[in-house]
């Protein structure tokens, strides 16, 4: 065994980090780290492009060739996630020194970080509390749905089509639903048609795969993405938006469904999703892993400075 630690070098390690991924989730019975294209839809937000400067700063343990470790932010600063391959639970306190010393921002809270830590994993959170770190009220809950066979029907209000986007593609549209769908008032600005293009750009956004509902006068009015994980059974959905006007119609269930039923037809068993809201235990989804945001504050001034809305 020989373990090092170096810095992520962002071009060269992008898909190093996709097969680690991939990796885990074959090899542990109970995976409860990130999925792959958790990763990948990270990367494909336009936002992150300005920000990849920053993402020497993560942290890779490598043991001969392999990666065992990642810590990492995903949107800003001082929001960290840390992945692991079990085999090296020896890794636990450097990843979260690690996080200590290169990944803290300026937050909501103030100085300091928050890293997200498996709640079924309280040695962990025992490390956390030596290293001077709180459980917070944050947490993000992971739910899966086992797909069911015979696979239920579908239904949809009168008037109203299902659709991928390899039968119909119009970023306009799914700009417009996505914009609405989380709840942003007016008509969505034209200045960000472009980082809409970009994550329908994605290099494994399956448009076949992507279903949106589309109401009698063509406006798309529920999106679902969804992201089948190379070489495995496991799918994994993100985003779902539905356009406030158009709620409680049943268009959201359908959307997310149908994009389950395609992923089913290439071998999917197991859909999942970073969430625990109702709309998901309503299609028969439940809670699986949670992960709590452990608190600590910086210690004299923050070298990182950055907003965190989110947190």
């Amino acid at each position: 065994m020989t373990l090092r630690l170096r810095r992520y070098r962002h071009k060269e390690d992008y898909q190093f980090v996709e097969r680690f991924l991939i990796r885990t989730y074959l090899e542990e019975a109970n995976h409860r780290g990130w999925s792959q294209p958790r990763w990948e839809y990270m990367h494909s937000h336009p936002d992150q492009q300005e920000k990849a400067p920053l993402f020497e700063r993560f942290g890779v343990w490598e043991d001969e060739a392999e990666m065992v470790g990642l810590v990492h932010f995903e949107d800003r600063l001082g929001v960290v996630y840390v992945q692991l391959d079990p085999r090296y639970p020896q890794l636990k306190r450097p990843m979260l020194q690690h996080a200590i010393e290169h990944l803290q921002g300026e937050l909501r809270a103030g100085p300091g970080i928050y890293v997200f830590l498996d709640d079924a994993d309280p040695e962990f959170g025992q490390i956390a509390r030596e290293l001077g770190f709180e459980p917070s009220e944050h947490a993000e809950v992971t739910s899966r749905l086992r797909i069911p066979d015979p696979f239920p029907e579908i239904c949809l209000p009168d008037g109203f089509r299902l659709r991928s986007l390899a039968e119909e593609f119009s970023v306009e549209k799914v700009h417009r639903c996505m914009h609405r769908g989380f709840n942003h008032e007016g008509e969505p600005p034209e200045d960000e048609l472009e980082g809409r293009r970009i994550k329908l750009s994605s290099v494994n956004l399956r448009r076949d795969l992507t279903m949106v509902a589309v109401a009698p006068n063509g406006d798309f009015v529920s999106f679902c993405g969804i992201w089948p994980v190379p070489e495995s059974d496991l799918c994994y959905i993100e985003p779902v938006a539905t356009d406030p006007d158009f709620r409680r119609m049943g268009l959201g269930k359908a959307v997310v469904m149908e994009a389950v039923r395609r992923c089913s037809l290439e071998g999917t068993r197991i859909a999942v999703v970073g969430s625990d809201l109702a709309f998901y235990r309503s299609m028969g989804f439940e809670a699986d892993a949670r992960h709590t945001a452990w608190w600590r504050r910086a210690e004299g001034p923050s070298p990182h400075s950055e907003s965190a809305e989110g947190s």
